[in-house]
């Protein structure tokens, strides 16, 4: 049992470090594995894996260790019940914050700064294939569609679209 949850906690970090390589791809800059292993915000996305797969071990207590650490070496704080599919890329780590009842499909991209949270008790759930810009908020019981980008420090407390990109204050859509 312990091996099949170590080979699932292992896909998704392989799952991530390719849409890391993805990414930087996208830029013109070819990215090797190692890179991505040694680029900033890797180490904050394996220890989002590791306390998510420590809750679905039922050893939610330990999953504190891997956030606390991410506190301290990373400067984000994300939620151990925080749940995202294949591809999470945490681009640049360092102030992001994310409600424990986060949920997010594959290859999720977040930059720096980011606040996904809470609002009276509904929490965002985030579709597959986004982009959150830096600095953005996502508060309240919406849905971020499929495919659909958050601009830099855009405040989104509404739905947004699959495929649609939101930006300002309050944010709309495009």
């Amino acid at each position: 049992m312990a091996t099949e949850h170590g080979n699932a906690m292992f896909t998704l970090l392989m799952s991530d470090l390719r849409a890391k390589q993805a990414l930087y791809g996208q830029y013109g800059t070819p990215c090797s594995l190692p890179k991505a292993i040694l680029a900033d915000g890797t180490l904050a996305n394996v220890l989002v894996r590791l306390q998510g797969q420590l809750v679905r071990w039922r050893l939610a207590p330990l999953a504190l260790l891997p956030h606390v650490l991410n506190k301290w070496l990373n400067g984000c704080v994300i939620g151990v019940k925080t749940q995202f599919g294949p591809g999470l890329v945490l681009i640049h780590p360092v102030g992001v914050v994310i409600n424990s009842a986060v949920r997010g499909g594959r290859n999720v991209w977040i930059e720096s700064g980011v606040v996904i949270g809470d609002n009276r008790g509904g929490v965002p759930v985030i579709g597959d294939d986004v982009f959150i810009g830096s600095g953005a908020k996502v508060i309240g019981g919406l849905r971020l569609g499929d495919g659909c980008k958050v601009g830099a420090n855009a405040v989104v407390t509404k739905d947004v679209p699959p495929g649609k990109t939101a930006l300002g204050i309050p944010a709309v859509w495009r």
